[in-house]
């Protein structure tokens, strides 16, 4: 089922924005939802997305209207229907899919030809169709500025997130130099992380230069964040502590950041904050590392061949 999840206003001009997940490819499309809004000024731009970035895309002022998929199941007739109804009906004259992958092609299939209205994607038949393999060799953004430029939007640029700005004084930062360490990554890819004793060691280093250490992650990282905190007792545990805009303005604060190949990075890159981020062999920098202006990358096949004077020494540079 599709949920309204803000009140309609007038528009002569309809656009569709479609992205669905997940949290770094949400983070990085950002720059195009953007580039959308400034093209369309005039228009009522309405986001079809999930429940998880709601609140995200709600901050952004970048949309008038925002739609939860649900997205149907293969034997959930009703929802392919109300999806179809919902393409069909509500009167989009031009869509960018952001998502780019099977499911929204298939809602463009759904689409009676006599409704379809422009779309901007990577789909056959579609009215501003990219189809080259130049679009997914680099990084997502990349895709995104190749796609959009089809539809004549030709200044897309990585979003600095400067229009989130949280309350974070609860955490005593002020007047402090900080440094943001995310350790952690998602459980099901333990091999993406970082020892936790050699994140320990940098954070004491850096501890002794006067630099408060500051740890971040979810409830999910705690088991690395509290291996972290025992071996390193003066860094700041935020763990399961901040919000997601938190996370932002704290990057915004920082000094440098360092952490694995996660969503949290994403996050804290587009700020500007310096970051380095370690990367195993699972995944490929080249098209997945973080957006900014500040941002180094080390990779290893296995991270734990990944020395801490190798982390010294590249900090050393990006600082």
């Amino acid at each position: 089922m599709l949920h309204n999840e803000m009140a309609q206003k007038n528009s002569n001009e309809k656009i569709l924005v479609i992205k669905l997940s997940a949290l770094g490819d949400f983070m990085q499309a950002l720059g195009a939802m953007k580039a959308i809004k400034h093209f369309h000024k005039d228009a009522h731009i309405t986001l079809l997305t999930t429940k998880a970035f709601k609140s995200l895309a709600e901050k952004s002022g970048y949309f008038n209207e925002i739609i939860l998929d649900s997205k149907p199941g293969f034997f959930d007739f009703k929802g392919w229907l109300e999806l179809r109804k919902f393409f069909a009906n509500s009167g989009f004259i031009r869509v960018y899919d952001l998502q780019n992958n099977d499911r929204t092609g298939l809602y463009f299939r759904l689409i009676p030809a006599k409704k379809k209205p422009e779309w901007v994607g990577a789909v056959k038949g579609a009215s501003h169709a990219n189809l080259s393999p130049e679009r997914t060799k680099g990084h997502a953004f990349d895709g995104h500025v190749m796609t959009l430029g089809k539809a004549g939007l030709d200044n897309v640029e990585v979003d600095d997130l400067s229009w989130i700005q949280e309350d974070i004084s609860e955490f005593g930062l002020e007047g402090k130099t900080y440094m943001l360490c995310v350790p952690g990554c998602s459980p099901q890819h333990p091999q993406k992380r970082w020892p936790p004793g050699y994140y320990a060691e940098v954070l004491k280093g850096l501890q002794s230069q006067g630099i408060q250490t500051v740890l971040l992650g979810t409830a999910a990282d705690e088991d690395v964040t509290s291996k972290i905190k025992d071996l390193s007792p003066d860094t700041l545990d935020l763990t399961g502590k901040t919000s997601l805009f938190q996370i932002i303005t704290l990057a915004q604060g920082a000094k440098f950041a360092l952490g694995n190949d996660t969503g949290p990075m994403h996050m804290i890159a587009p700020t500007g904050c310096p970051s380095l981020v370690l990367f195993s062999g699972y995944s490929n920098p080249v098209r997945h590392r973080p957006l900014g202006k500040k941002v180094e990358v080390l990779q290893k096949q296995n991270l734990c061949d990944l020395h801490i004077d190798d982390i010294s020494q590249k900090l050393g540079q990006l600082i």
